[in-house]
């Protein structure tokens, strides 16, 4: 009899801790849009005067990892931890596989070179740490990732790859 009990408490624990894994797995594989990489602290000295300034130097890297599915961005929203946000107004799709960069700055947007700019000449991203997070049109959470700089950065302009 006791070793039924036993046998009953292990399953069940371990079909507790199997499903109490899913939320955080499915959280993050609910989008094929995926954070790649950032350009967080951009080269040189920080400089946000639109006309001068080393703004445009930063950036954010967003893939399309589907292996079939054209993602339109228009709607999405990348914020940081501390609340600062930029909302995809306008048409820009990503083929399978593609990606865009999001930069700071101004600049003309570009499907065929893959670049959005923020018109905004403010730094977005803080050059030691930050948490980033992407939501689809819908404000479900498509994907997040948080950055510490680190003695690992070689450039020291912190670019870091999440996915390949």
């Amino acid at each position: 009899m006791r070793i039924r009990i036993v046998a009953t408490l292990v399953v069940a624990a371990g079909t507790l801790a199997a499903v109490s894994a899913v939320p955080a797995q499915a959280t993050e594989y609910s989008s094929a849009l995926k954070i790649r990489g950032i350009q967080y602290d951009a080269p040189g000295s920080d400089s946000n005067n639109c006309r001068t300034g080393n703004t445009d130097d930063e950036y954010l890297t967003i893939k399309n990892y589907s292996s079939g599915t054209t993602v339109n961005l228009k709607g999405y929203v990348v914020k940081d931890k501390a609340g600062n946000r930029f909302a995809f107004t306008a048409n820009h799709y990503l083929q399978p596989g593609d990606y865009v960069k999001l930069r700071g700055g101004n600049g003309n947007d570009s499907d065929a070179k893959n670049v959005v700019y923020r018109d905004n000449c403010n730094f977005m991203w803080n050059n030691d740490k930050d948490s980033i997070y992407l939501y689809k049109p819908s404000g479900a959470g498509a994907d997040s990732h948080s950055y510490t700089k680190s003695g690992n950065d070689r450039d020291g302009n912190g670019y870091i790859t999440y996915h390949n």
